[in-house]
């Protein structure tokens, strides 16, 4: 049965609007939206306390309650999509980690043949982080695998995954990465870069030749410097580009954060969480990929030395909160980064990370103060904090 949203404020793809009405249609997509003053017809459920957003999308994340992607294991894949609607997540890419081609392949093949079968958040692809990466910046990243881009080998995957990979980050210093880019990089596929020691010029020229993103910018990059601008200075200047950033306060300072934010605009940052599978689990030994780390004060770190930063458990309702609470984005601002610019960054926005019209109805009611009141997918609500 279509029923109308009632809330206090909706953020809209194009548009914020204090108070309204937003059509669910009986076959769980977004209708028309009707102002304050033009109340329809028809069963309403009142939020007039609260905000109303379009669901999460988070396509940076290897694990959660226990599960990792490498896994390899459908049901656990599952069990992360049902437990993101409690990050406020309805759209998510499960993202690998540097691993054998077999093992990647069997991945692909697993994900590929079941992602329409998810329960709860909705797979929309595939996000490959390496195994196309460089030592010096191997953050988890299990160097044994590392090698050159090959357009040969990404085919095979893509073919095992039924097209499903939608993201595959890389290192531009790598032996033909720039060719690499213009072979894989479309409309359908997006090549972003990172774990990269690569120099500013490196960079530009895998961005010239068609990538259109970095991966969670500062982490795993060589720096800025006045006189070698480096990852960083590519991720800050390179036009029309999306950078991926971590908002958890431990892998980016908040005011470095909002350098970025600043620089780029927020419609062109993508919140992410690369949030590893002890996420919505309690602190302890875990292990990523095959690295055994270490969870505890909000951290994953690598047990052996130097202890690097080792993914996230990071949840991404909690990130459009932070750079609220930090005073770095607006709520608008927020949302924006944690639903529309993931999803465009991730060649997905036709799907999801909007409130538009035919889009699933895929939402999430927050308080005033950005924290995660309720969860709804395909305009059923699925979870209530």
């Amino acid at each position: 049965m279509t029923y109308y949203i009632h809330a206090k404020k909706f953020f809209l793809k194009n548009t914020t609007e204090n108070g309204g009405y937003l059509e669910i249609t009986d076959d769980g997509k977004f209708g028309t939206f009707y102002t304050e003053d033009n109340k329809p017809e028809g069963k309403i459920v009142d939020y007039s306390d609260k905000m109303v957003a379009p669901g999460l999308v988070d396509t940076h994340i290897h694990g959660l309650v226990g599960n990792d992607v490498m896994d390899n294991d459908w049901t656990k894949i599952n069990e992360m999509s049902e437990g993101l609607l409690k990050a406020g997540v309805t759209s998510w890419l499960p993202t690998t980690l540097t691993a054998s081609h077999e093992q990647l392949m069997e991945t692909c093949r697993m994900i590929g043949e079941n992602y329409q079968k998810a329960t709860g958040a909705k797979v929309r692809g595939i996000h490959f982080e390496g195994p196309f990466y460089t030592e010096e910046h191997k953050g988890a990243q299990n160097p044994k695998y590392f090698r050159d881009p090959d357009v040969k080998e990404f085919e095979e995957w893509q073919e095992a995954a039924h097209g499903m990979i939608k993201k595959i980050s890389i290192a531009p210093e790598r032996k033909g990465s720039v060719e690499f880019t213009s072979a894989v990089a479309s409309d359908d596929v997006a090549v972003t870069l990172g774990h990269s020691s690569a120099t500013f010029e490196q960079a530009k020229a895998c961005v010239e030749a068609g990538a259109s993103g970095f991966t969670h910018a500062y982490n795993g990059m060589s720096g800025l410097n006045h006189r070698q601008p480096g990852m960083v200075g590519a991720a800050m200047s390179m036009n029309f580009v999306d950078d991926e950033l971590i908002c958890d306060g431990h892998h980016v300072q908040p005011y470095a954060a909002r350098i970025l934010i600043d620089k780029k605009t927020p419609e062109h940052i993508a919140l992410i969480t690369d949030c590893m599978s002890a996420g919505l689990m309690p602190d302890g030994e875990y292990v990523l990929g095959e690295l055994p780390v270490t969870v505890a004060d909000g951290q994953v770190r690598l047990q052996e030395e130097p202890h690097n930063l080792a993914g996230s458990i990071l949840l991404l309702k909690d990130a459009i909160k932070n750079v609220v609470d930090w005073n770095i984005a607006t709520e608008e601002e927020a949302v924006t980064m944690g639903s529309y610019v993931p999803a465009k960054s991730s060649k997905i926005a036709d799907k999801c990370g909007s409130i538009t019209p035919g889009h699933d109805a895929d939402f999430i009611i927050l308080d005033d103060d950005m924290s995660l009141s309720e969860t709804y997918l395909d305009g059923a609500s699925r979870y209530k904090a």
